[in-house]
């Protein structure tokens, strides 16, 4: 599939906290916890979570959350498919940025250790 510039920019002005209940009722369906969440959240962002709640209060889109993140250095490591998308194929970094989270949540939902999904390296 082929990321148009409407699609980035459609998901750069998207606001993190009307995704974040989306992102949290998944993991839960699958009996992962808040706490798991947050982890994933605070591996990739470095954002803790009084961070993670004062950018979902004041309503900073995907631009901004990710504007202001502290990448993880092993974020590249994050490869696979989400959303129909190859996540290492994609050109526009914010938009690839957003896919690592939505792929580390997917991962977490469906029960990947999280020494997998945070990519430890031994």
């Amino acid at each position: 599939m082929k990321i148009t510039d409407k699609h980035n920019e459609k998901i750069a002005n998207m606001i993190f906290g009307s995704v974040y209940p989306a992102y949290l009722a998944k993991v839960e369906r699958k009996e992962r916890t808040k706490k798991e969440l947050h982890e994933v959240i605070h591996w990739l962002t470095g954002f803790d979570e009084k961070q993670l709640k004062e950018l979902i209060d004041k309503k900073v889109t995907f631009k901004e959350f990710f504007q202001k993140a502290k990448l993880n250095p092993n974020a590249h490591m994050i490869k696979g498919v989400i959303c129909g998308y190859r996540i290492e194929e994609i050109e526009n970094p914010l938009t690839q940025k957003v896919r690592y989270l939505d792929k580390l949540i997917d991962e977490l939902a469906k029960g990947k250790p999280m020494e997998k999904i945070l990519r430890k390296t031994i």
